[in-house]
């Protein structure tokens, strides 16, 4: 089994534990509690992705295949397997405690299309081809971003699609400025060491893409979404964390 924290900030398995914890010791207030704040934080998809993934679905079809690569507590793997019972759903993720946790939920929800395997990035080498193969706020945490590029678009099947969302410049000078000056942060809690800690690489540009560098990578320029949808309201969502779709 390969080791979950590898090429990794962050012990995922420790990081999901912590979060749960914090939630359940958690009393009601005014602020949004450490555990959940984690885990919103891990799960951009949540605000985001799904919508974005409708219009994609609408524009080029729905997927027989899914693939969620980096799903943590399977907010896109559930609500994609959910929405649409004919599509295989199989969410990868780094940390064995969540990939059970989500097992017992479709167990419990009697969702049959779904599945969740362990698999580590940049490494990705799964037992089959997919339709489509979504990698949303993982790549962040992985030096190797173009070795991953390469292995998720390996798991695309021929006419499918890998789509990519990814930190580049823009977000990389963002975060830099919220390290360099907490006290511009809306939230009065926002701790600069843990983030900085958090987001490494980011920082260092070491997990940083640019439309050229994913095209190295793989062969194939990387599109919009904007193309088809309309650009979110945050800036962050098109400006500092691109959303790009790549053909096989």
């Amino acid at each position: 089994m390969t080791d979950p924290t590898a090429d990794s900030t962050i012990d995922w398995d420790q990081f999901w534990r912590e979060a749960d914890d914090r939630v359940e010791r958690s009393s009601t207030s005014s602020r949004l509690q450490a555990g959940d704040d984690d885990r919103d934080s891990a799960t951009p998809s949540t605000h985001h992705v799904r919508g974005l993934l409708a219009d994609f679905f609408t524009e080029k079809g729905v997927p027989n295949s899914f693939a969620d690569v980096g799903c943590g507590p399977g907010v896109v793997s559930f609500h994609v397997a959910e929405q649409h019972p004919g599509t295989t759903v199989v969410g990868y993720d780094a940390a064995e405690s969540i990939l059970t946790e989500n097992r017992r939920r479709a167990s419990e929800n009697d969702v049959e299309n779904v599945r969740f395997e362990q698999a580590v990035l940049p490494e990705f080498t799964p037992d089959r081809q997919f339709d489509l193969v979504l990698c949303y706020g993982t790549l962040a945490y992985v030096a190797a971003s173009e070795t991953a590029l390469q292995r998720l678009y390996e798991a695309v099947s021929p006419d499918g699609h890998l789509v990519v969302g990814y930190i580049n410049r823009f977000g990389r000078a963002h975060y830099r400025r919220l390290v360099e000056s907490p006290e511009e942060h809306p939230d009065p809690e926002f701790d600069p060491e843990r983030f900085a800690e958090r987001f490494r690489l980011v920082l260092d540009g070491e997990s940083t893409l640019s439309y050229r560098q994913i095209h190295d990578a793989i062969g194939t320029w990387p599109r919009s979404f904007w193309e088809f949808t309309k650009k979110p309201p945050e800036r962050w969502a098109w400006n500092h964390v691109p959303l790009v779709w790549i053909p096989k």
